[in-house]
């Protein structure tokens, strides 16, 4: 791999970390601020909005301006989103604005990927770059965790109060945390501005019928006709959406079901990532892009390994659970992604290509965590949640394993 490759996984990793430990403090300060529990769902949906509604933009900006730059742009952006939060404004704002930012890094990310290596290391870059989201993911959820557990048993004055400053900061206990997360938000800010182009790509000026939704529309029309397209991007899509519902529901079950802590179940998330890791890393060495379809069966797994994680209340047991809906997310996710990007390649550029990706999986995330938000509103118990929650991953794989047979 070129050696620019690996400073766009450290800074994609970085500004991951940051996102996810914002997550798990935002799901704090909610539960420090009196809220109902099914708010806590409602940041990643503030948060993922972005992706859909500017889903006819991203593409065309990501392919209009130097990646790397961009991507140092939307971690500045998602700064501010933080120092919001802090200054008082809505938590479901200050979410949407750092997803906003993410909205416009992540065709610039998957861009940069698809142009900095040939086809046939495609699904190698994408074990990279899912090890990097995973890493992130299991260490930023820690990261989180500790913070909490940091600012609550330090008890000490913070150093972000200013109290001969400005009043109107939020009273919150973890001040101290949230400024970490601006500080890695700026550490990835400066990897990305060292990234120097992979490969030479001329950037294509924005122009209106570009940034039309009817022109969006079109180019989401032909991923979906293509027949491996198509294929992958109805997997990944319900995929995502399982995935966003089951970082919350581990959360409830280690709260529910185990009696731990928000910090405790934070740790839990990372041993799923954890898991995702080695199957994205095992995916990489044993898939290639024709024969991405054998990963398919992992869907099953994963629809089993669901429902089953409702029914234990020993964390011994909830463990190897865990690992292994991990394992086989990473090991079905890492060739569908290889190979829609291979095919977006093909038929569109590659900024438009990763829009209508991101558009499509984060619908399915947004209206996922609508639905269980409602659920948890209706106080339904967590197994009807977990059998709702495998439909889709059942729906996602069952029609292509029939063709296939």
């Amino acid at each position: 791999m070129p050696k620019g490759f690996y400073f766009l996984i450290l800074a994609q990793f970085a500004s991951g970390l940051a996102d996810n430990a914002f997550m798990i403090l935002g799901v704090f300060f909610l539960q420090e601020q009196g809220y109902s529990a099914w708010w806590a769902p409602l940041l990643k949906f503030a948060f993922t909005l972005s992706y859909v509604v500017l889903a006819s933009v991203a593409g065309s900006v990501a392919d209009a301006f130097p990646k790397s730059r961009l991507m140092a742009a939307m971690n500045l952006l998602k700064f501010t989103g933080v120092f919001l939060l802090l200054a008082g404004v809505h938590p479901l704002l200050s979410f949407a604005m750092t997803g906003l930012a993410a909205a416009l890094y992540a065709p610039a990310k998957y861009g940069l990927v698809s142009e900095a290596v040939p086809t046939r290391l495609l699904v190698k870059a994408n074990a990279w770059l899912e090890v990097s989201v995973v890493l992130s993911v299991m260490l930023g959820v820690a990261l989180g965790g500790g913070l909490i557990q940091w600012q609550l048993g330090s008890g000490q004055t913070s150093w972000l109060s200013w109290s001969a400053g400005p009043q109107w900061w939020v009273g919150t206990q973890v001040r101290d945390a949230f400024g970490v997360v601006c500080g890695i938000y700026g550490v990835s800010a400066l990897l990305n501005m060292g990234v120097s182009p992979l490969k030479s790509r001329r950037c294509i000026p924005l122009t209106w019928r570009g940034l039309q939704w009817s022109v969006f529309w079109k180019h989401n029309r032909q991923l979906w006709a293509d027949p491996l397209g198509g294929m992958s991007l109805h997997v990944t899509t319900l995929c995502w959406g399982s995935g966003a519902v089951l970082q919350f529901a581990v959360l409830r079950w280690a709260q529910t079901n185990a009696e731990l802590t928000l910090q405790q179940g934070a740790y839990l998330q990372a041993v799923v990532a954890l898991g995702v890791m080695g199957g994205a890393t095992m995916a990489a060495y044993q898939s290639r892009i024709f024969n991405a379809r054998r990963a398919l069966p992992w869907g099953l797994v994963l629809a089993a390994v669901l429902p089953t994680m409702a029914l234990v209340h020993a964390l011994p047991l909830a463990l190897p659970l865990l690992l292994l809906s991990g394992w086989a997310g990473g090991m079905l996710l890492v060739p569908m992604n290889a190979l829609l990007q291979h095919r977006g390649l093909r038929i569109m550029n590659p900024g438009q290509s990763i829009a209508v990706q991101g558009f499509n999986e984060n619908l399915s995330v947004l209206v996922m965590l609508g639905l269980y938000s409602a659920l948890l509103a209706w106080e339904l118990p967590l197994l009807p949640i977990m059998l709702l929650l495998a439909l889709p991953l059942l729906g996602a794989v069952l029609p292509w394993l029939r063709r296939r047979a």
